[in-house]
């Protein structure tokens, strides 16, 4: 009887499938928003906002940013980066130093104030590409400051499944304790207090993980 029902089948589904063993292949890192290299005007409003060299090995600093905004402008990781911006794993080390020096804090700051066509704004999508990798090391403080300043491209994802610090505010002005000492009197309004603040909570923490197809979207 099976093997009657089988025949019945279209051919593809009656060959056993074979599925791949390993690991999978790696996608490719697409670069997702316009990228060049700095211009000479575009380096020179950049430099301001960059720590002065520290004593040791010296670094070409205008050749690390290109190298950072060309890996910035993909979703893939550092080791992704073509050879002749120089080796992966020394720009994502000065990426760091830069990150833990607050470069990407001031830079938002500035953009945030720069006027429509400045230099800023041109580099806008590039730096706030970087800002989101830099999330990744200073956290919730960068996320904070960049609800505030309404830059929301530099967010990994849409704001919604991102963390929001400032709710713990709203939270704080709802009459809470008001509201629970008359349950007695008003269920049904404790009930939805209850409700809002779950829903305000699950805002709050934002999404544990944001779907690779959903970063990419997000430009």
């Amino acid at each position: 009887m099976r093997d009657e029902l089988d025949l019945l089948l279209p051919a593809i589904f009656r060959e056993p499938r074979v599925y791949p063993r390993g690991p999978r292949p790696r996608r490719p890192s697409w670069i997702l928003v316009p990228y060049d290299k700095l211009t000479d005007e575009q380096w020179t409003v950049l430099s301001i906002y960059l720590p002065m060299p520290q004593r040791g090995r010296p670094c070409d600093q205008r050749a690390r940013m290109d190298a950072i905004f060309r890996v910035a402008a993909t979703e893939g990781p550092w080791r992704d980066l073509p050879a002749h911006y120089g080796q992966g794993a020394s720009v994502a080390r000065h990426f760091r130093r830069l990150t833990h020096a607050g470069v990407w804090e001031r830079l938002l700051v500035a953009l945030a104030a720069a006027r429509p066509g400045s230099v800023l704004r041109q580099l806008e999508g590039l730096i706030c590409r970087a800002a989101r990798r830099a999330i990744r090391i200073r956290g919730i403080a960068l996320i904070a400051l960049v609800r505030r300043l309404g830059l929301f491209r530099a967010l990994p994802g849409p704001p919604l499944m991102m963390p929001d610090p400032d709710l713990s505010e709203i939270i704080r002005r709802m009459p809470i304790a008001a509201q629970f000492a008359r349950w007695r009197e008003d269920l049904a309004g404790v009930l939805r207090m209850i409700k809002a603040l779950k829903a305000l909570h699950s805002l709050a923490g934002g999404r544990r993980r944001i779907p690779r197809e959903v970063r990419e979207a997000w430009l």
